[in-house]
Parts: C-alpha cells; structure tokens; sequence
C-alpha cells in the first residue's frame, strides 16, 4: 500500500494551474461544437440514406437498384469527406440505423446529455434488444450514461441487453461455445497471428496467468540487475558452466528464436525484453513444453514460482444463478458477462468465495464475507470497488494496489473508509500530481483536479440481479428501527441471505 501523500515536483507552478484552466475552457468550447458538428454528420449520412431509397421506388429489382443508388450517393460523399465510398456506405447505414431506430438516445446526445462514445456503445448494445423492448433500454442506458465514462458503461448496457433477450444467455453461449477453435493467421517477416476463440472466463483467465508469470520474470531480472551479478560475474561460478547447456534443448522443441539472449537459465542482466514479449515467449514455452523454459524462481528439481502460479478472475453472480433458478449472465469484472453454466462452475470449484451483502435499491456493495478467514479488508475493497477508481479507469481490482486516501503518514487510518483500489498508473498520479481525492461514506470518491473540477466516483454495485426480499412483520426483537409508520421492515439477515437493511453499516 502507498501512503506517500507528499506532493511530486511535476505538479508545476501556479502560473501553470492557470495555463491549464484556460485549456480546459477551450477544450470544454471545442467539446461542444464538435458534438453538434458529429450530429449534423450523422443527420446527414441518414439523410442520404433515405434518398438512395426514395430513388428507387418502384423499381423492379429493389434490392439491388437501391444498393447502386446507395454506392453512387457514397461515392459521391466520400469526396467530400476524404474517404472511401466502401467506407461512406457502412457510415450512411450506421447513421440511419441510428437516427430511425435510437431517437431518444440521439435526442439525449442533441441536448448534451451523453457524447458520441456513448452513443456508439447504446447503438452497438442495443442491436442485441429486440425492437419491442429497445425504447426501454434506450431509456435505462441513458441514465447510466449521464455523468459516466463510455468505457465504464459498456459491460453495464451488455448485462441489461442480455436481460432483455427474448433467449437466456446460457443457451446462446452454448451455441457459441461450439465455434471455439485455433487457428493461425500468417503474417509478414515471419510471424503469424495464433488466435484462440475461447469462452470469455477461459480466455481472461489465460492472460492473467500469463501476465503475473511475466512480472516473475522482470522482476528477478530487476533483483539480478541491482545484485550487481552481471553474465560476466556469474560465468566464473563453479556450476554455471553446468547449467549452460541450452535449457531449451530440453524443452521439445521449444520455440527457436523466441529468447536469443538467454540461454543458460541464470543470467538475466542482458534480457531485455518488454512485458508483451516476455508473455508472449513464456506462452509458446507452456504451449510448446509445458512449462516456460527460463523460470528465475526455480531451484533444484522443483517447478518453481511460475509452475505454481494459477489464474486469477473475479466474478460476482447472484444467488439465484448459483441455485439453478436463474440463467442470467455473470459479471466478469473489468471484461463482459459470462453465462451461468460456467459462473456455477467456478463456483463450485472455487478454493474459497465471497458473499457480497448489497443495498437493496442502490446495490452497492455494503459487506463482504466468506466461509473460510481470508484478509477481509482486501477482499471487501475488491469487491466493493472492482476496478480502479480514477475517473475513467477500468483496470480490475484483482490488479490493482491499495492506496489510503489520506496517506498514513499524515494520520490516515487502514480501514475500508480511507482505502481505495488505484491501478500503478492512477496511484503515481495521485501522489506526485495536483490531483487530489477525498473519500465519503459508502466508498464514494470526489476527485479534484489541479484546475478545480470536480470528478465523482461511486463504488460500482455488481452487474448481475442480487434478490431483495422484505415482510411486513416487525423486527424479532419488536423495535422499530426508526422505520416510518407503515414502512415495511426488512428481515433479520443470516448467513445464507445476499440481501442487505437499508442504512447498514460497512463492516469495519
């Protein structure tokens, strides 16, 4: 955890703040006329579009004099605006699609309530609403648009789209499911593209694997680099000769040329790889051997750290998906939602789990327990928070560190209402920038930026349906918990329940 709240050199001076104020006004005046200019373009791509087809009423052959109405408008267009006809006639399309089959969202983006990313994401989600319910949707997506980041609201609109097919999710994800294959695409210089199509949870799982044997191997190469223990000094070790008979030749057939300058397993000072290539070499090593064929961490005959390291995902799925009564889509934090049949099976085989207590009208996370002691605190923040929480940012929390709002050294406490998820990037901003972050009850943040916005960060409720149920019977114990007259009152909670009493307190 960081806790450096000092301020960095970077911040600039005043003089600057005021710079920067002035870009952001005329960024703000450049944000607004480009909106209105991407909304007269869409109006009159759609336009064109409703010429092409007024062009050929009545002819014999619709389709097809339509489609060279079409080509003949798009080429025309494409001079206009610098591209190709090919590309004019998808945008022409796309904008009719838009401006006939999404008025509320165009109106919403009209009136400045949502931007073009925005609009993008509904249109895209919503082709999968049918047109009955797409009003609706339409209407629910805006309001998670208004104040929010396009980025953050697209896995949001996905689970209320799938929500709304008239088929469950499990039964198109078997469908799809059945496609899953590997294939190889050539590509030039000698290199190909290897491409997987694989369940969502699969896939993520791979890269994650991939991605922490990655940081094993850089930071060993970090600790040998500071141990000052250079090729040259570990030649003259009395095994190292020993151990330089190419590793690789032990790996039947591992990848030739995938790692040039390593070769006796040990020295690492001239390895100079970047994260993606080192990820991309331990891959054909696991593919290609089973293991990867330069593990800094392994000793004696042992499998070493990386043989022993498992993927890691993070998956919030109601209760009623876990008993079989419901078929709607998991959320696979910080990627796309994931069909029930497989969110019951990580389950099952899961370690350990976490039961998240939500409030049942915002459903924000309120409490987190498990059957098994874990480090709660950690767990509840990722649970609560499940990506960083910069403005914008969707790094999921399994990846991210944990910083104290008010930094320790200035008496900040560890507890859940001063700790935060910040990714590396959003952390180093936070202490050695102009911004800064206070954080409110319930895990809300109010960012500030060195101009003086103001930025809001609530903690994300899960994407999937957690069940609320409340009676009309009065407490066990006969209070009223300041409920109003007539108000129903909630049921006492036990461990088995996923819902949570409004105005429950977190649990630390």
């Amino acid at each position: 955890m960081h806790s450096n709240g000092g301020l960095g050199s970077g911040m600039g001076s005043d003089s600057d703040v005021d710079a920067l104020a002035q870009l952001v006004a005329d960024a703000e005046s450049v944000s607004d006329a480009a909106r209105l200019a991407q909304i007269r373009e869409v109006r009159v791509l759609a336009a064109a579009g409703v010429l092409a087809e007024r062009q050929t009423a009545g002819a014999s052959e619709k389709v097809k004099a339509r489609e060279m109405a079409l080509r003949g408008i798009a080429a025309e267009l494409a001079g206009v605006f610098v591209a190709t006809d090919r590309t004019l006639q998808r945008r022409i399309d796309e904008a009719r699609d838009l401006v006939e089959n999404y008025p509320v969202t165009m109106a919403a983006w009209e009136d400045g309530r949502i931007v073009r990313g925005h609009v993008r994401v509904i249109q895209e989600v919503g082709s999968l609403v049918p047109v009955e319910g797409r009003a609706e949707f339409e209407r629910v997506a805006i309001e998670r648009c208004e104040g929010e980041r396009p980025n953050r609201v697209r896995d949001a609109l996905r689970m209320i789209a799938e929500r709304m097919h008239p088929r469950t999710f499990t039964e198109r994800h078997e469908e799809a499911a059945a496609g899953r294959g590997v294939w190889v695409q050539a590509g030039a210089d000698g290199m190909s593209d290897l491409i997987a199509t694989l369940p969502t949870v699969i896939a993520d799982g791979i890269v994650d694997r991939l991605t922490r044997q990655a940081r094993e191997i850089i930071n060993a190469r970090a600790q040998a680099d500071a141990a000052g223990g250079g090729a040259d000094a570990r030649a003259d070790a009395p095994d190292a000769q020993a151990e330089a008979p190419g590793v690789r030749a032990d790996t039947n057939g591992g990848a030739p040329g995938a790692d040039t300058t390593i070769r006796d397993g040990s020295s690492f000072v001239d390895d100079a790889r970047t994260i993606d290539q080192v990820r991309a070499d331990v891959f054909s090593d696991l593919l290609l051997a089973g293991t990867p064929a330069l593990d800094p961490t392994g000793t004696g005959d042992g499998n070493g750290t990386l043989g022993a390291i498992r993927a890691h995902v993070q998956v919030a799925v109601s209760a009623l998906t876990l008993m079989g009564q419901d078929e709607g889509p998991a959320d696979l934090a910080g990627r796309s939602p994931i069909d029930a049949a497989t969110a019951r099976e990580l389950a099952g085989n899961a370690t350990s789990w976490d039961r998240l207590l939500t409030h049942p009208v915002t459903g924000t996370v309120l409490e987190c327990d498990s059957y098994r002691p874990t480090a709660g605190m950690v767990r509840l923040l990722r649970a609560r928070d499940r990506h960083c929480r910069f403005p914008g940012c969707r790094q999921p929390a399994i990846r991210c560190e944990l910083d104290h709002t008010i930094a320790a050294s200035d008496g900040g406490v560890t507890h859940v209402c001063n700790l935060a998820n910040l990714c590396k990037r959003h952390h180093d901003v936070k202490h050695h920038t102009r911004w800064h972050v206070r954080q409110l009850p319930g895990g809300r943040l109010i960012w500030t930026s060195p101009t003086g916005r103001i930025y809001r960060e609530d903690a994300p409720p899960p994407l999937v349906a957690f069940t609320v149920a409340f009676t009309a019977a009065s407490p066990p114990d006969g209070r009223d918990d300041q409920q109003p007259p007539g108000a129903p009152s909630p049921p006492p909670r036990s461990p088995g329940r996923l819902d949570t009493p409004p105005g429950s307190a977190p649990p630390f």
